[in-house]
């Protein structure tokens, strides 16, 4: 799954306990509407229904029930995206310019995400997110 669907996804679910769930709840059902018109008012509808059930979930401090709602939406982001460049950048501004700061702090780090890739031909690749300590084996 793409990463980016992956952050807006966690950060969508998130942004629904904020203050700036109507704008957000807007951009998102806009999103629909350019990607898949015909399905943007049931959307619309299910992003109420979802918003309180995270309410819910918070209130009961269920994390285990918001994960497996973001990761239902960031099911649902990437069956929309699928094939549309166009609307993937869209996801990325709406991420970037709308969900992520609306989220504190502490949410804005669930959201981020790295994507580390290497091409070795002949050697040793170390690719970490924190401190690497590295023995090198001894020589035959």
């Amino acid at each position: 799954m793409d990463p980016i669907t992956m952050a807006a996804g966690t950060a969508l679910v998130s942004a629904m306990a904020t203050d700036a769930w109507g704008q957000i709840r807007e951009s998102v059902v806009a999103l629909w509407r350019r990607g898949r018109p015909e399905r943007a008012e049931s959307v619309a509808l299910e992003l109420e229904e979802l918003r309180n059930q995270v309410l819910e979930a918070r209130s009961q401090r269920d994390a285990v029930t918001e994960d497996a709602l973001a990761g239902a939406w960031r099911l649902r982001l990437q069956q929309l995206l699928h094939g549309d460049a166009e609307l993937a950048e869209e996801l990325r501004c709406l991420l970037s310019e709308t969900l992520a700061p609306a989220l504190d702090q502490d949410e804005q780090g669930r959201v981020q995400s790295i994507v580390q890739n290497a091409t070795v031909f002949g050697g040793v690749s170390i690719q970490a997110g924190r401190d690497v300590h590295n023995t090198s084996p001894p020589r035959p």
